[in-house]
């Protein structure tokens, strides 16, 4: 005879069938999860890059910044303060040599030309008129030593004659003393003459040539006034492509601020820019390579400013071929600046994992796995870095970045 279970039992039965239950669905949740994280944790090969480890020569460099500019660029600045008058031509254009770019207002610069032209006329006259005052001073003085020199010569003569009479008796001592002191008075005032010749001669040439030193101030003041009016009128100073023009007519511009700019379009040079931790790597002569999209440009370094702004150095880049059609005026650019020479040594091709010299965590190939290794990097170049320790030759090596599976250890390749 069938008698009823207890309530008890069957709720203690029925919590074992749940607690069973609870055990399966957790372990079918556990196993999609592992198989989840499994597929996870692959990666697919065609979506990574993987190079091999070799041994080779590296020709080290430091990477720097470049910007491309006209090889050659003149600012043209205004050489007075003044106002624009008109505009001939425009940014953009093909200027020749001589070309008037813009005209501005000389008036005021031509009437001062004009008054030193004028003061330079008066000075001249002034000296010509001063050399003819002391010709004639000096040609006077010269006649009235001559006439002394003359009235002298009478004076000797008539000395010797009183002596000759007196030593016959027919003259006297008085006679003789009166004749020495006319003579001697004579030579006296013959030797003040010549003195003052002397004098004269010397004073009179000392202000002819402060004279002449004022008319040549005067000629040079003019000299530059002119050389600003000319240059005041704005011309291109040699065959070029006007890049920039200040167009704005009536527009004051003070003396020495820039009007145009004008550049040699068809050649071109590279401003660099790099930290200046590595100045001491890059020297004029240093062998530079330019890389703009897939094309390498050669080229050497030909100046480096001595000091460091915002912590990086410039530098000037002299192409091999500065007329590249690659190159345009105000493209960015790498640089890479060649430092040094490791012979016979390990290398891996450069990509995005690399950042600099130092210790990186990179997946190399095992057994169709991807195991994570601890690789130490030296220098490098535009196409190889070195490889200081951790890996070895034939190694195959995840070049792409995998920065986010820096959390994993393994990977399953697929």
């Amino acid at each position: 005879m069938d008698r009823e279970i207890p309530k008890e039992e069957r709720r203690k039965a029925q919590q074992r069938r749940l607690v069973k239950l609870g055990c399966v669905v957790i372990g079918v949740i556990a196993v999609i999860a592992i198989l989840l994280s499994m597929l996870g944790k692959g990666v697919n090969r065609a979506d990574i890059n993987i190079a091999t480890v070799d041994r080779g020569t590296i020709e080290t460099s430091v990477n720097a910044t470049g910007k491309v500019v006209p090889a050659f660029e003149e600012i043209i600045n205004s050489p007075i303060s003044t106002r624009i008058v008109e505009v001939y031509c425009r940014a953009g254009d093909s200027v020749h040599e001589g070309t008037p770019l813009l005209r501005l207002d000389l008036m005021s610069a031509e009437t001062d030309v004009n008054n030193q032209a004028d003061q330079r006329t008066m000075k001249q006259v002034e000296v010509e008129n001063q050399r003819l005052d002391d010709h004639t001073a000096i040609s006077n003085l010269e006649m009235q030593i001559k006439v002394k020199e003359m009235a002298v010569s009478r004076l000797a003569v008539e000395v010797e004659n009183e002596r000759r009479l007196d030593s016959l008796g027919s003259g006297t001592g008085d006679q003789v003393r009166q004749a020495e002191l006319a003579y001697n008075t004579g030579r006296l005032e013959l030797e003040q003459l010549r003195q003052q010749l002397d004098n004269e001669t010397k004073t009179r040439a000392g202000r002819m040539r402060m004279a002449e030193l004022e008319l040549n101030i005067l000629e040079k003041n003019l000299y530059e006034k002119q050389r600003t009016l000319d240059q005041a009128r704005i011309c291109s100073p040699r065959s070029a492509i006007l890049t920039y023009i200040n167009n704005q007519i009536g527009q004051q511009v003070g003396q020495g601020e820039r009007v145009a700019v004008i550049s040699d379009l068809s050649h071109f040079k590279i401003e660099g820019e790099i930290a200046d931790g590595y100045s001491d790597r890059v020297k004029p002569g240093s062998h530079v390579v330019v890389r703009i999209g897939r094309e390498k440009l050669q080229g050497q370094v030909t100046n480096v400013t001595p000091l460091s702004k915002n912590g990086v150095i410039n530098f000037i880049v002299q192409m091999d071929q500065d007329d590249h059609p690659r190159l345009r005026s105000g493209l960015k650019t790498d640089v890479y600046v060649m430092s040094d020479i490791h012979d016979d040594a390990m290398r891996l091709p450069v990509g995005p994992y690399f950042k600099g010299p130092g210790v990186y965590e990179l997946f190399v190939e095992e057994d169709g796995q991807l195991v994570k290794h601890s690789v130490r990097l030296g220098d490098s170049n535009y196409d190889y870095v070195e490889v200081v320790e951790g890996l070895k030759p034939g190694d195959k090596v995840v070049t792409t970045d995998m920065s986010e599976y820096k959390t994993s250890n393994k990977l399953k390749l697929k």
